[in-house]
C-alpha cells in the first residue's frame, strides 16, 4: 500500500507542476481533467503526508528510547511521543485504506429520483410527497439544485409518482443508498378513527446520464403527444404538450407533462429515459460482478424493503444496517446526514473486509 502511495505522491507533484504551465492552462480540456485528478488525489496525499510525519516522529522517539542513560524526564517525553505517533499511524493507515478503495465512477454525478406510491392508496401518495419534501430539503441544505421533471399529483396533495433531478457535487455519492421500498407507519390524515396504517413507497435513485455517455438511436424511439391532466384527471392544458416516449428495444416508457411546452417536456422525458437505460446497463454489469455486489449495502434493488418510518414512536429504522434513530421529525425535515453517513461507513467496512 505504501509503495502505491509513494508513486501516487510523485504523480501528484507532477500534476501540481503541470497546472502552472501556460500550455496546459491554455488547453481547457486537459487543464480540467488534470484539475479533477488533482482534486481527487488531494485528500489521499494529505493523509499520506500526515502518516509520514507521524512515522518520522515515531522513529525519532524510538531512537531516543533506545539510548542508555537517558534522563527520566526525557524518557517520559519520548515515551509519550512514541505512543502518540504510533496511535496516529494506526488511525491514518485505516483512513488511507478507505481513501484508496476504488471510487464509484458515478459518485460525482447528478441524480434523478423517482418516487412512487405503493401499497396504501392515498396515504402512500401523501407519504410520497413527504419523502419528496425530505429529499429536496436535504438538497437545499447542501446547496444543490432540484427540478421537478414529471409529477402525477392527487387531489389531497400527495403524488402517485414524482420524478425530479438533483444537481450538485457528489449528489449520487450521498443519495445512492436511498433506492428501495420505504415503509411508513402512522395515522393517516384521511383516517378519522386514529388507527395506525402501514403504507409503502418505492424510491429509485438514477444516475443522470448525459448524451455523451449514452447515445440513443432516434429510430429506437416512439414519441407520442397528448393533453396534460392534473390531480383527479381534470384537463389542465388544451394543447397537446404532454409527451410519452417509448424506447422500443426494451419497451421502457417515460411520460412528462409538467411543462406547458412540448419541447421542454420532451427534453425532460429524454433525461429520465437516458438515466433509466443507464441504470439497466449498470445493473447488468453489477450482476456480472456478483462478489462485489454482495459487499454493497444495497444501492439499487427497488424491491428491497430498506427502511421503516414509525411516526407514533418517532423512530426511523434502516433494515440493511440495523440502524435505529429516534428523531424522525428532524430527519423528515431533511437532516439525513446521520443516516447516510452510517450507510456509507457500513459500505466502506464491507468493501474493506472483502479486500482482506
Amino acid at each position: 500500500m505504501f509503495e502505491k502511495l509513494k508513486t501516487l505522491e510523485q504523480k501528484y507533484i507532477e500534476i501540481s507542476e503541470k497546472l502552472s504551465q501556460p500550455d496546459i492552462v491554455s488547453d481547457n480540456k486537459l487543464y480540467t481533467q488534470l484539475m479533477k485528478d488533482f482534486k481527487n488525489m488531494t485528500p489521499i496525499i494529505e493523509k499520506y503526508r500526515e502518516y509520514k510525519k507521524a512515522l518520522e516522529s515515531f522513529e525519532e522517539a524510538q531512537e531516543l528510547l533506545s539510548e542508555s542513560g537517558l534522563e527520566k524526564e526525557f524518557r517520559e517525553m519520548a515515551q509519550s511521543q512514541y505512543e502518540e505517533a504510533k496511535e496516529t499511524m494506526e488511525i491514518t493507515t485505516q483512513e488511507l485504506k478507505v481513501l484508496l478503495l476504488p471510487k464509484d465512477p458515478d459518485d460525482d454525478k447528478n441524480v434523478i429520483i423517482e418516487i412512487r406510491g405503493g401499497a396504501g392508496g392515498e396515504e402512500a401518495s401523501l407519504f410520497a410527497n413527504s419523502l419528496y419534501r425530505m429529499y429536496t430539503m436535504y438538497a437545499e441544505a447542501r446547496g444543490w439544485k432540484q427540478e421537478i421533471l414529471n409529477a402525477n399529483p392527487t387531489e389531497l396533495g400527495g403524488y402517485k409518482e414524482i420524478s425530479f433531478s438533483i444537481e450538485g457535487d457528489g449528489a449520487y455519492s450521498r443519495l445512492k443508498y436511498e433506492s428501495g421500498v420505504h415503509r411508513v407507519q402512522r395515522v393517516p390524515e384521511t383516517e378519522s378513527q386514529g388507527r395506525i396504517h402501514t403504507s409503502t413507497v418505492t424510491v429509485a435513485v438514477l444516475v443522470e446520464a448525459d448524451e455523451v455517455e449514452l447515445e440513443i438511436n432516434p429510430t429506437d424511439l416512439k414519441i407520442d403527444v397528448f393533453r396534460s391532466s392534473g390531480a383527479g384527471g381534470q384537463k389542465v392544458n388544451k394543447t397537446e404538450s404532454a409527451v410519452r416516449i417509448t424506447y422500443l428495444p426494451t419497451n421502457v416508457v417515460v411520460e412528462c407533462q409538467d411543462e406547458r411546452s412540448q419541447y421542454k417536456n420532451k427534453d425532460k422525458a429524454m433525461k429520465i429515459l437516458r438515466s433509466r437505460i443507464y441504470e439497466t446497463m449498470q445493473q447488468e454489469q453489477n450482476q456480472k460482478i456478483a462478489s462485489e455486489r454482495k459487499m454493497q449495502v444495497g444501492t439499487g434493488d427497488r424491491s428491497e424493503r430498506i427502511r421503516t418510518y414509525n411516526f407514533p414512536q418517532g423512530r426511523l429504522t434502516d433494515h440493511r444496517i440495523n440502524l435505529t434513530i429516534y428523531r424522525l421529525e428532524d430527519i423528515m425535515n431533511g437532516n439525513l446526514d446521520e443516516v447516510i453517513d452510517a450507510l456509507a461507513t457500513a459500505d466502506q467496512t464491507a468493501k474493506l473486509a472483502g479486500q482482506e
